[in-house]
């Protein structure tokens, strides 16, 4: 969304919201799941509040809490890997194919896993 789009919304918003809860999409995305796997039993809210705690809390957290959503993504991870439902090398290998379907889906056109072409490392890819 730009600044743009975001004033225009806020401009709608009702009185005394003062902006939207998510700067982005994927920010409402990652608050969904973990609501959903809390709901689903896989951790109670004391340990979520433990594990967002410790993020929030390591160096370098920006002091106007731009960056709250990525400490909540990693505490995130960090309990999926802590209750063995994926490590950290499967976030990150579903990410990258995420993005890698991304890159090569056209604009315009839904994002599918299924477009994913798959790592490009020894195959001779744009690199060579």
């Amino acid at each position: 969304m730009s600044r743009r789009e975001a004033k225009s919304v806020t401009a709608t918003l009702p009185a005394g919201v003062d902006a939207p809860v998510f700067a982005e999409p994927w920010q409402a995305e990652a608050f969904a799941m973990t609501v959903a796997l809390h709901d689903k039993g896989l951790f109670s809210w004391s340990e979520w509040a433990d594990a967002l705690s410790a993020e929030v809390r390591k160096p370098g957290v920006a002091s106007d809490g731009h960056d709250y959503y990525e400490h909540w993504l990693a505490a995130l991870e960090n309990l999926l890997s802590a209750k063995g439902v994926a490590g950290k090398g499967d976030v990150d290998s579903l990410a990258a194919a995420w993005e890698r379907a991304a890159h090569s889906t056209p604009h315009g056109k839904p994002i599918l896993l299924d477009n994913d072409p798959g790592p490009t490392e020894g195959r001779g890819g744009p690199t060579g």
